[in-house]
């Protein structure tokens, strides 16, 4: 497994202002693969990616990348792994307008003193299709090919798997559509494991696995989904029986 979960839950606040985000759930991704995670507003899901992406603390259970158990870790080594294991795509771009879109892609390695791999960095910048774009900055760059680049940066330290919150947001139709394609092929062709949060059922669509989030807790799952498939289990969660928006995004 590239990641997985068990009795992972969130609490935020107590007494009478007690939230559950989550609530013991318990998850596996397989490596190689590409899931999404899917659910109503207010539903847990990117309250659970981040905690199990190290980002926020979780209040229950346990986390784990690979075989380290993360939520064990204190904030040092913990810095150490999602800067070594893990890449990360948000819906910004996070990107230092000073520099280049090379010099962006590098940046983390850099930061941690690590030469690149020459030929998996080539491979990356083919793949996302930036050749001719590595010595432009930010504001010389379309909302698409910005994403690109903060893409290829969480690709080019061969990262065990990748998180990606809402890829897309950002981007219109088309710049989404070619975010998503590249997602696919980076797990087709380069052997990379994603988890991404997306309330696009067409984005979702292109994932191997979709998982169903409501109320803090994972309650159905669709394998090979299609965007009508999917967007049919969100109809239904949507007007599920006891259905809130107690937990949080």
């Amino acid at each position: 497994m590239a990641a997985r979960a068990v009795g992972l839950g969130k609490v935020y606040g107590s007494g009478q202002t007690r939230v559950t985000a989550l609530g013991a759930v318990d998850v596996e991704f397989a490596r190689g693969g590409f899931a999404a995670i899917m659910g109503p507003s207010g539903s847990g899901k990117s309250t659970l990616m981040h905690c199990m992406a190290g980002l926020d603390t979780a209040t229950g259970g346990q986390a784990f990348i690979g075989a380290t158990e993360i939520t064990a870790l204190n904030d040092k080594a913990l810095t150490r792994l999602r800067r070594d294991r893990i890449g990360f795509i948000f819906q910004a771009f996070n990107l230092l307008p000073t520099l280049t879109a090379l010099e962006n892609v590098t940046l983390p390695g850099d930061i941690a003193g690590r030469r690149p791999d020459r030929a998996w960095l080539d491979q990356v910048i083919d793949t996302v299709g930036l050749r001719d774009r590595l010595a432009h900055r930010p504001s010389e760059l379309s909302g698409g090919q910005q994403q690109r680049v903060a893409c290829a940066r969480a690709l080019a330290g061969r990262p065990e798997l990748i998180f990606a919150d809402e890829p897309t947001g950002n981007l219109d139709s088309r710049a989404g559509a070619e975010m998503l394609a590249f997602l696919r092929r980076s797990v087709d062709e380069l052997a990379q494991t994603i988890v991404m949060v997306t309330h696009d059922p067409a984005a979702a669509a292109h994932a191997d696995r979709v998982l169903f989030l409501a109320d803090g807790a994972i309650v159905d799952e669709l394998t090979d989904p299609t965007a009508d498939a999917v967007r049919e289990r969100m109809k239904n969660l949507e007007h599920r029986p006891g259905a809130s928006a107690g937990a949080e995004a």
